[in-house]
């Protein structure tokens, strides 16, 4: 689901917001691209662009593998948004691949176990990691493909009255 919601996806679709508030990515003068962190999660923040989507799913995909097989020490700032839609479908099939990796080199015990488990939480078995990774995969998908539909809604001047 999500590689079809990133195929054809635009950097222009990426930065469209769909409200003047919600999560988004910012621009600093060294090139790089931050997101926006909520301080809260209501419903106030508004919604979010295409571009902070990809970003927080690249975030939490890369946490829980720096977590899972390297030294742990991303931070959520140190993570940027790629920058274009190119980026973000390079970044995915990255980050997928190192997790198809990780996955397909498990057994049944090692799922049981809760050595690897580091983030998003600590001291349950490593296939409640693989569940959480699996929800937070398709929220991001579902979330991606429903402000792509609304971004190209907006483009339209049909009147559905």
């Amino acid at each position: 689901m999500a590689s079809y919601h990133l195929e054809g996806l635009t950097t222009q679709e990426c930065l469209w917001r769909p409200a003047a508030e919600g999560l988004h990515v910012r621009q600093t003068s060294d090139g790089n691209w931050h997101a926006d962190w909520p301080a809260h999660e209501g419903y106030s923040l508004g919604p979010s662009s295409i571009a902070w989507l990809t970003w927080h799913m690249g975030f939490w995909w890369s946490m829980v593998l720096d977590h899972t097989l390297d030294a742990g020490t991303l931070t959520r700032e140190s993570l940027l948004w790629p920058g274009t839609a190119d980026g973000v479908r390079a970044q995915a099939a990255k980050l997928h691949g190192r997790w198809s990796a990780l996955l397909e080199g498990l057994d049944d015990s090692e799922l049981q176990a809760t050595e690897r488990t580091r983030w998003p939480f600590k001291d349950r078995p490593f296939g409640d990691v693989v569940a959480w990774a699996n929800v937070e995969l398709t929220k991001s998908a579902a979330e991606i493909g429903y402000a792509r539909f609304l971004h190209a809604g907006s483009l339209t001047d049909a009147d559905p009255g």
